[in-house]
């Protein structure tokens, strides 16, 4: 247990944590409570099965892993097994949904979204996963 939760003590890690609790937190309140404009679970994971052939389990896993670890990150714990989920989640983003699209956000309306937001998140999620969850974390705490 001590490898999982072992961290480096910067506060540079506290704030990409924070990035990213708050992004994934608002991203899986929409698929899994339908909040902030969201189609929740039943609508996301229809369109997910029909649009990029994600079977509704590994979906459903999706979700949870992104709302459940928007906590997780916020508090620092299990930092590392959560950004490992995260980033795999943003991997399968970027290969399902967003490569066809290029590299850039949609500029124009009705265009999809490239690469560049999915990316940020993902290599945020791996400096995570490799240097755990910094300054002001569960896992920090837990380490000593």
């Amino acid at each position: 247990m001590s490898s999982i939760v072992q961290t480096d003590p910067s506060f540079s890690f506290f704030l990409l944590r924070l990035g990213l609790a708050v992004t994934f937190f608002a991203h899986g309140s929409q698929q899994l409570l339908a909040w902030f404009g969201g189609n929740g679970p039943k609508h996301t994971l229809g369109n997910w099965k029909e649009r990029y052939n994600i079977p509704t389990p590994i979906g459903a896993v999706g979700i949870c892993t992104e709302f459940f670890g928007s906590f997780a990150m916020l508090l620092g714990f299990l930092t590392r097994p959560f950004a490992l989920g995260l980033a795999i989640f943003m991997a399968v983003a970027i290969w399902k949904a967003h490569w066809k699209n290029g590299f850039f956000l949609a500029r124009r309306a009705g265009e999809g979204n490239g690469i560049e937001f999915c990316l940020a998140l993902f290599l945020m999620a791996l400096a995570l996963l490799f240097s755990g969850g910094g300054a002001i974390s569960i896992d920090l705490s837990l380490s000593d």
